[in-house]
């Protein structure tokens, strides 16, 4: 429940990341959230009534939800495998690949940011129940959208990046480790400069992250780098 309370959290800190003040109570706000309220209290209800409607079913519903024109839907469905992941943990295993395939589809979407967000921060909790298990070629996707977010202008989308990356680092094990060693040779360069990144949240995950990836960084008979690159490891180190 610690992933799920801290991202609950989150919610309110991308107006903090991006400089902007606290929004006044407003009506639209209220009918956004009444029409998230809406749309998944009737995916609740299905889940009540799996034996009407098996579980399976209201996954294909999402699914096709998931694709459809508007941006709104694609981020009520992102947003709601969240809370599902938070609240039927063991349903998120069963129906993994599904749900899997769901998210990496929303963190390529290719219209909006906050659709991609959140499906960032959904991975994040989704992963940690999971515990990195049966990813298959999932880890692939997901390390390769993540890494190209950590120099996104969006400061939120680089904070999120750099959770759900140091988060990678931890899930690699023997299988992924030479994949993910040249994503981290990749991503020196974005490490060094969000160090001292201009928001002090993306800075301290930044942080956070390069002490997760500083196993990869190191020198072995397997995975030596350059001595172009071991310098800007020790400047790395230094950093921190």
């Amino acid at each position: 429940m610690m992933i799920c309370s801290f991202f609950s959290s989150m919610d309110q800190t991308p107006r903090r990341m991006l400089g902007q003040p606290p929004s006044s109570p407003t009506t639209q706000p209220k009918k956004k959230s009444t029409s998230v309220m809406s749309f998944f209290s009737k995916v609740s209800w299905n889940l009540r009534l799996q034996k009407q409607e098996p579980l399976k079913n209201v996954f294909f519903i999402l699914a096709e939800t998931a694709r459809d024109p508007s941006v709104k839907k694609r981020h009520m469905v992102m947003s709601g495998l969240g809370t599902m992941a938070c609240e039927t943990p063991d349903k998120v295993r069963k129906y993994k690949k599904i749900i899997l395939d769901l998210l990496v589809n929303g963190l390529y979407d290719p219209v909006s940011s906050e659709v991609i967000h959140e499906s960032m921060k959904t991975l994040t909790i989704i992963l940690d129940k999971m515990r990195g298990k049966a990813l298959g070629s999932f880890f692939i996707d997901i390390t390769l959208q993540t890494r190209t977010l950590l120099d996104d202008e969006n400061d939120s989308l680089r904070y999120s990046a750099f959770v759900l990356f140091g988060q990678l680092a931890a899930l690699a094990g023997r299988k992924w480790r030479r994949f993910f060693t040249r994503q981290v040779k990749q991503t020196q360069d974005s490490l060094l400069t969000h160090l001292q990144d201009r928001n002090p949240q993306v800075a301290k995950a930044c942080k956070t992250t390069f002490r997760a990836c500083s196993p990869y960084l190191r020198q072995s008979k397997d995975y030596s780098f350059q001595n172009e690159e071991d310098q800007r490891n020790s400047k790395l180190c230094r950093q921190l």
